[in-house]
């Protein structure tokens, strides 16, 4: 498996001990200190994660996110040292994957990615039979490439939009509620909140939906949580 790393950050110690952490794991690393070189970075090579803090010179690290997102579901983790809950919110909501608080225990950082590696990886190689697309009115998915089609044309969702579509997708009709989605689909010890799945779930609807306000896929169960009609 691949697992090139770009890592942004503009604190040169902080970046030196993740790249060779990281590279200890036999990991790939590119480095960029300010936000406009990890934009130049990100359209320049395929990355299958990028480690983004949110405090950057040029370009602060929720806009990169933002701008990535325009052309790139590449798995995104948001790093940052304030460590509030809106920052963390926020960060999901501009297209993060996930995200993690300095100061951070490396071993965690390096689970945390190692569990999002395993999530998004690509088995383009793999033959493609029917059992690996889900079609359902407009929408298809084709869960051994992770690539999502509205109307036959390519949608670009993270690892988590996808992961969630999917999860609802193969359970239609299933209420799942906001924890479980949680625990399913972020993993349990996840130190974000129920707020993390809404956030989501808006951006997920955004996407599929002609109508978000009024969606035809993913309904509310109001007091409960959420479905795939």
């Amino acid at each position: 498996m691949d697992r090139n790393i770009l890592v942004v950050d503009d604190e040169k110690l902080i970046v030196k001990g993740i790249k060779f952490s990281l590279e200890q794991e036999g990991m790939k690393i590119d480095i960029a200190y300010d936000g406009e070189e990890a934009l130049r970075l990100a359209k320049e090579n395929e990355y299958n994660l990028i480690l983004l803090d949110v405090m950057l010179p040029k370009i602060d690290g929720l806009m990169v996110c933002q701008m990535i997102r325009e052309f790139s579901s590449v798995p995104i983790i948001m790093v940052t040292a304030k460590g509030e809950d809106m920052d963390k919110i926020m960060g999901l909501e501009y297209g993060a994957d996930d995200y993690i608080t300095k100061p951070f225990n490396i071993l965690e950082l390096k689970a945390r990615i190692k569990a999002i590696l395993r999530r998004s990886v690509k088995k383009v190689e793999a033959p493609i039979t029917n059992k690996n697309i889900i079609k359902i009115r407009d929408i298809e998915i084709n869960t051994e490439s992770r690539r999502t089609f509205i109307n036959q044309k390519e949608i670009n969702l993270t690892a988590k939009e996808f992961d969630l579509l999917e999860l609802l997708i193969k359970n239609i009709g299933k209420v799942y509620s906001r924890e479980n989605l949680l625990d399913t689909i972020w993993g349990y010890g996840y130190p974000g909140d129920a707020r993390s799945v809404d956030v989501h779930v808006r951006r997920l609807r955004e996407k599929i939906e002609e109508c978000p306000s009024e969606p035809k896929y993913i309904h509310t169960k109001w007091g409960v949580g959420y479905y795939f009609q």
